[in-house]
């Protein structure tokens, strides 16, 4: 709040985002939080927000303009990664780049780096704009395969095709599911993987660090559970270290990235990557001394990460509400925290329509397993009043 003071800007505000500003303020950074609805999880903790469409490239600018932060944190896929691109080259610093938040926003740039840039396994693929493009990428890949939006997260607009009949909904979700609208979608063919994770990498001035692997679950494209650390034998997890470095060497610059990977036996192959703190990585608050949120802006304010304590097996379990209303309440707190090494995080999104994340229980325990079962305990125990708890 000086002339000299630091500022950033965040382009997206949810839950991750508040985590985000949180850190910065403690290192104190102004925080400026932007978002296309009012009051979001960030914005209630920062000091001044905005409430625009960021697929708005003239919008999104002049806004950045007005505010010259000297961070520019995406958080989000919906944002005009051009126009990023352009703020760059007249000098704004964006996180970890401009490059990167246009390849990984988008599933294309991102897989095709990947796969045919960098020569990793990735599962079948290919692209498609048109219906009929999307049926004729359809019988190449075979059924069963996945429909995914090009932009698109949280398990928007993704559906699994098992039969050819299902072929018009799977096209009608990806078109409806898409962050910037209708338009382009990846159809992918099945892999055949023993259990799937998250490898926290992070790029600062100390070097590459990696988190312990993140295991998680997730339905219809939604993360719900993950734990900390995914079981893996010592060739699988040198080898996922060694694709997440390379990717995140090529898309460079500071920060955290969440790196998606397939493990079959001790064969790894990529998915996806988010140059971000990742959903699944919110276990990170409770499994070790710096969560993702604080290494992230540790390395994109160019501090020095020299190391990550691991306090011991974690494990976290989504809350997911599903109603029409702008009144949660939650009940039974009491309940919900009552076993030692338990936390619980309420985001304070304002309203809920179909279903949507609202919070997140975190549990530490002797094994994975059993903080798996505590987290379980702590999320039966907790009551919604004016919707529904998803139970899946």
């Amino acid at each position: 709040m000086t002339p000299k003071g630091r500022k950033a800007m965040l382009l997206g505000s949810g839950e991750l985002g508040k985590e985000v500003a949180l850190e910065l303020e403690r290192l104190g950074v102004e925080v400026v939080a932007c978002d296309k609805y009012h009051n979001a999880p960030a914005m209630q903790v920062a000091q001044r927000s905005y409430v625009f469409n960021m697929l708005d490239g003239d919008e999104l600018r002049r806004h950045i303009v007005f505010e010259r932060p000297d961070h520019i944190i995406p958080e989000i896929e919906a944002i005009s990664t051009p126009t990023l691109v352009e703020l760059e080259k007249e000098g704004y610093n964006v996180t970890p780049t401009a490059g990167a938040a246009l390849l990984t926003m988008n599933r294309e740039g991102i897989r095709r780096l990947a796969h045919e840039d960098l020569g990793i396994k990735t599962s079948n693929y290919r692209f498609a704009s048109t219906r009929e493009e999307f049926d004729a990428a359809v019988a190449e890949i075979g059924i069963p395969c996945v429909v995914k939006p090009i932009m698109s997260s949280s398990g928007h607009g993704q559906s699994t095709i098992r039969s050819i009949d299902q072929l018009d909904r799977a096209w009608k979700e990806a078109q409806e599911g898409g962050r910037a609208g209708a338009g382009r979608v990846i159809v992918e063919g099945f892999v055949d993987f023993n259990y799937e994770i998250t490898l926290l990498t992070v790029r600062s001035v100390s070097g590459t660090v990696f988190c312990q692997p993140v295991g998680h679950i997730q339905i219809d494209g939604d993360y719900r559970y993950s734990w900390q650390p995914q079981p893996m034998s010592a060739k699988a997890l040198e080898s996922a270290k060694e694709i997440a470095k390379k990717v995140t060497d090529a898309l460079g610059g500071y920060g955290i990235f969440g790196v998606e990977l397939f493990i079959k036996d001790d064969e790894v192959i990529f998915s996806e990557v988010s140059p971000r703190p990742h959903d699944t990585g919110m276990v990170t608050m409770i499994s070790q001394d710096m969560s993702e949120f604080a290494l992230h802006v540790r390395a994109l304010l160019g501090l020095p990460v020299p190391e990550i304590d691991f306090y011991g097996p974690s494990a976290s379990r989504a809350i997911v509400i599903d109603g029409d209303t702008d009144c949660v309440e939650f009940d039974n707190l009491e309940g919900v925290l009552k076993e030692p090494g338990t936390q619980l995080r309420i985001f304070g999104k304002p309203e809920v329509h179909g279903h949507r994340r609202m919070g997140v229980i975190l549990a530490r325990a002797a094994t994975v397993e059993e903080a798996r079962e505590k987290a379980a305990r702590a999320y039966d125990a907790l009551k919604v009043i004016g919707a529904e708890k998803n139970t899946k």
